[in-house]
C-alpha cells in the first residue's frame, strides 16, 4: 500500500498519534486526508478535510462512509485509556466505555469501509493497538482487555478481507509521548517516529508492526515458560 495518491481516513486525528498520521500522509503525497474527530473544529492542520466522526456513534460512521467513498486507507486510531483494574468499583462501566471506543469503534469503521476499499482495489486498514494487547499490568487492566479484543479482531479482519486484497496491519507499541501518557516517568517514543515506522512497514506490505524494543521483547516472551503475560 503506497501513500502517494492515496485517500486516507484517520480517526482521532486532532492530536497525538492521529495528528502525526495526518501530517505524515500529507508529506508522503496522499491525494486527500480526511481527519476525523468528535469535534471537527478541533482539526486545525492545513491541507486535511475535517470530518465529524465519533466512532461510538453508528450514525457518524454511516455518514462518513457515504461522504468518503474514495478512501483507500483507513487508519483506526481513535481510542481511550482510563486507569483502572478489574476489581475497581467502576470496572464494568469502564470496560463498556473502553470496548465501545477501542473495539466496537474500529469494527464499525472496518465494516463500513471494507466495501469502499474493495471498490478501489483493496487498499489497507491500520489498527492502532498496543503492547497492552499481550500483557496486563497494574492500573491498565480494563484498557488492556479492550486492546486484546482489538488485536483478535485485527487478525480476523486480515483473514476475512484477504480475498478482496485489503492489507490489514496491526500496530503494537509501548509508551508514546502524547497527552495520554502525560505524567508517566518512562521512556517514550515520539508520535512522528512511531508513524514513520508504521507507514514504512505499510508501504513494504507488512501485516504487523512492533514499534519499539519493549514491544518486541514482550511478544518474544509470550512463548516463554512462564509466559510474560503471567508475570
Amino acid at each position: 500500500m503506497k501513500l502517494h495518491d492515496a485517500t486516507v481516513l484517520i480517526t482521532g486525528a486532532n492530536r497525538g498519534i492521529g495528528l502525526a498520521f495526518a501530517r505524515a500522509a500529507l508529506a508522503r503525497g496522499a491525494r486527500k486526508v480526511y481527519a476525523g474527530a468528535r469535534n471537527p473544529a478541533s482539526i486545525t492542520l492545513p491541507g486535511v478535510e475535517a470530518l465529524q466522526l465519533d466512532v461510538t456513534k453508528p450514525e457518524d460512521v454511516a455518514a462518513a462512509a457515504r461522504r468518503c467513498g474514495d478512501v483507500t486507507l483507513l487508519i483506526n486510531n481513535a481510542g481511550i485509556a482510563v486507569l483502572g483494574d478489574f476489581m475497581a468499583a467502576d470496572a464494568i462501566d469502564s470496560a463498556r466505555a473502553h470496548m465501545e471506543t477501542n473495539f466496537f469503534g474500529p469494527l464499525r469503521l472496518s465494516q463500513a469501509f471494507a466495501p469502499v476499499l474493495a471498490r478501489h482495489g483493496g487498499g489497507a486498514i491500520v489498527n492502532v493497538l498496543s503492547v497492552a494487547s499481550w500483557i496486563c499490568v497494574p492500573m491498565i487492566g480494563v484498557y488492556s482487555a479492550s486492546k486484546s479484543a482489538a488485536w483478535s479482531m485485527t487478525n480476523g479482519l486480515r483473514r476475512e478481507l484477504r480475498s478482496q486484497h485489503t492489507q490489514v496491519l496491526g500496530l503494537h507499541m509501548g509508551y508514546i509521548d502524547t497527552d495520554m501518557t502525560h505524567g508517566f516517568e518512562v521512556e517514550k517514543m515520539s508520535p512522528d517516529e512511531l508513524v514513520r515506522r508504521t507507514l514504512d512497514a505499510l508501504e513494504a506490505g507488512a501485516e504487523e508492526v512492533l514499534a519499539d524494543d519493549m514491544t518486541r521483547q514482550v511478544k518474544q516472551g509470550l512463548s516463554a515458560e512462564p509466559g510474560v503475560y503471567q508475570a
